[in-house]
């Protein structure tokens, strides 16, 4: 199944994105359940959020590797939203 992660950081927050960056992506690597990732935007061009597409069994999957997430650890997010994604295109 797949879950898409569409994660909002919280205001300011970039920082906590920086100093947690590595252990994020190497938590990606690691769990092997990732099929798409990548940062959204500011007007600016500055990282402000994050869309991770998850391959996993469900939502309880998806809701235990969000958990797992060094950003989420770290408490970056204001808001971390789970959805049932259907690929249609790519």
């Amino acid at each position: 199944m797949l879950i898409a992660l569409i994660c909002t950081d919280k205001p300011g927050a970039i920082d906590i994105r920086k100093a947690n960056r590595d252990a994020h992506l190497a938590y990606i690597k690691d769990t092997g359940v990732v099929a798409q990732a990548g940062p959204f935007l500011d007007a600016d061009g500055v990282m402000c959020g994050s869309l991770v597409i998850l391959d996993v069994a469900g939502r309880d999957a998806a809701q235990t590797w969000a958990d797992g997430d060094p950003y989420a650890k770290a408490g970056l997010f204001s808001d971390v939203r789970i959805e049932q994604w259907n690929k249609v295109i790519g």
